[in-house]
C-alpha cells in the first residue's frame, strides 16, 4: 500500500506540509476520521459536480455535511446542476469514486471550498482508497486557488 498516487506526487511537488495516511477501506466517515486521528467534520469530500456539457468543477464538503443545492446554484449563477456517474466522474478527474481529489486530477477543474474549512486542519482524500492526505485548509484553498463561500447544510 506504499504506492504512489498521482495526488501523492501532486501534494509534494507543491511545497505544501502535509502527512499522507495510508489505512486502508474504511466503512463509514466516523472509521476513517478514527484512523485518520481527526473529527468527522475535518473529514473533506471532493464532490464532482456538472454544472453543463463539459463543465464540471469540484467542491469540497466538510465530512459531516452535504451541498446544499440551492447555494451552489445560487452561487454559480445556474439553475441546473448535477452530480455525474462514477464513469463520467472518472473520466473528468482521473479518479474512481472514493478516491477523488482536486490534488493530482486532470482537467485543472475550478474549486469552491465550504467556507467552514477555512482556519482548520483537513484530511482529504490522496487519490486512492484508503490514502488520505491532512494538512492546512488555507494552504489547500490558496494552492488550489479555490473560491470559498457557504455551499453546504448539515448532513
Amino acid at each position: 500500500m506504499d504506492e504512489e498516487t498521482p495526488a501523492t506526487r501532486a501534494l509534494a511537488a507543491s511545497g505544501i506540509a502535509h502527512t499522507v495516511t495510508r489505512h486502508g477501506r474504511v466503512g463509514s466517515l466516523a472509521e476513517a476520521a478514527a484512523v485518520r486521528g481527526v473529527d468527522p467534520s475535518a473529514v473533506v469530500k471532493t464532490m464532482v459536480v456538472r454544472r453543463g456539457e463539459g463543465d464540471h468543477l469540484l467542491v469540497l464538503v466538510p465530512g459531516d455535511r452535504q451541498i446544499s443545492w440551492p447555494k451552489l446554484r445560487a452561487l454559480l449563477g445556474v439553475n441546473r446542476i448535477s452530480m455525474p456517474d462514477a464513469d463520467a466522474a472518472r473520466e473528468v478527474t482521473g479518479y474512481e469514486r472514493g478516491t477523488i481529489t482536486p490534488f493530482g486530477a486532470q482537467g485543472d477543474l475550478p474549486v469552491v471550498a465550504d467556507e467552514r474549512l477555512v482556519g482548520r486542519t483537513i484530511s482529504i482524500g490522496a487519490g486512492g482508497h484508503g490514502v488520505a492526505a491532512t494538512l492546512a485548509a488555507d494552504d489547500a484553498i490558496a494552492h488550489l486557488q479555490a473560491q470559498v463561500a457557504d455551499v453546504t447544510e448539515p448532513a
